[in-house]
């Protein structure tokens, strides 16, 4: 996808620690917003997965003496969108997650403007968030700068509904290469508590355009969390379905396994038998 040699052990180590919420996020508030205030930006859960299950913090470290190779499979093929999301995508994640420790000003045409500055690995951007509200959600601009670099890169826009039940969001890889890279989709119910979220290559001449990781969660089902990964260049998908409490699961990879059964991994992420 965006990456093919990287090992599954890798995926152990987070490449990026970030205040993530749940899929469902945070301010459940299902009223109406009031159009005098500001705005209220998406949870973070709209624009980062949490791959905490797949990571030393989701889960205890397997030692050397388990049979962990279809946990093991699972957690690498979303280790490739995780090293995209966390190091590839490092700065606009950064001012994301930001923006809601500040507080923002109203704009002469009615937007509002989040400004602050934000460090990335080594390096001190200079972020402007701008929120709109209308009459049936808002919209969201987000303008970077890096001194004596480049100044107002528009590098990612979005929209929601007024309730944050819904919206998406629109990557641009970065001011070398100002053309959309990734188109982010997501849901919330606020009443059952789950969510869904889809990364979507939409990059034009890329191999990988119309590849994508689909993840959420749900109820009244087996197991509470899934995710679908598409590889295009591949024609392949990997599917997995995990308990995120007792952390049993199984997945699915026509090309890695040979077949379209489920292979399955216990309580404890050892390898065992699907029911």
């Amino acid at each position: 996808m965006l990456a093919t040699s990287l090992h599954w052990r890798g995926f152990l180590t987070p490449l990026l620690t970030v205040a993530l919420v749940g899929v469902l996020g945070c301010n459940d508030d299902s009223t109406t917003p009031d159009p005098s205030e500001a705005p209220e930006i998406p949870p973070v859960s709209t624009f980062l997965i949490d791959f905490s299950d797949f990571t030393q913090e989701g889960v205890a470290r397997p030692s050397e003496s388990m049979t962990t190779l279809n946990w093991g499979h699972a957690g690498f093929a979303a280790l490739v969108w995780n090293t995209f999301i966390t190091i590839g995508m490092a700065v606009p994640v950064a001012t994301f997650v930001e923006s809601f420790n500040h507080v923002p000003v109203e704009m002469d045409d009615g937007s509002w403007l989040w400004s602050y500055s934000v460090t990335a690995g080594s390096q001190v951007y200079r972020a402007k968030l701008y929120g709109t509200l209308g009459g049936t959600g808002s919209t969201w601009r987000m303008y970077i700068s890096k001194d004596g670099v480049y100044e107002d890169f528009l590098w990612y826009t979005g929209e929601a509904d007024l309730l944050l039940t819904q919206g998406g969001w629109i990557l641009n890889r970065s001011p070398e290469e100002p053309n959309p890279l990734i188109e982010i989709t997501w849901h919330r119910d606020l009443q059952q508590g789950t969510g869904d979220i889809r990364y979507t290559n939409v990059e034009e001449g890329n191999a990988e355009n119309g590849g994508y990781i689909f993840w959420g969660t749900t109820t009244g089902e087996t197991y509470g969390a899934f995710y679908d990964v598409y590889n295009k260049s591949a024609d392949n998908h990997t599917e997995a379905e995990w308990d995120p409490v007792n952390r049993d699961g199984r997945v699915q990879d026509p090309n890695h396994f040979g077949d379209t059964v489920w292979h399955c991994w216990d309580t404890d992420l050892q390898d065992t038998l699907c029911p």
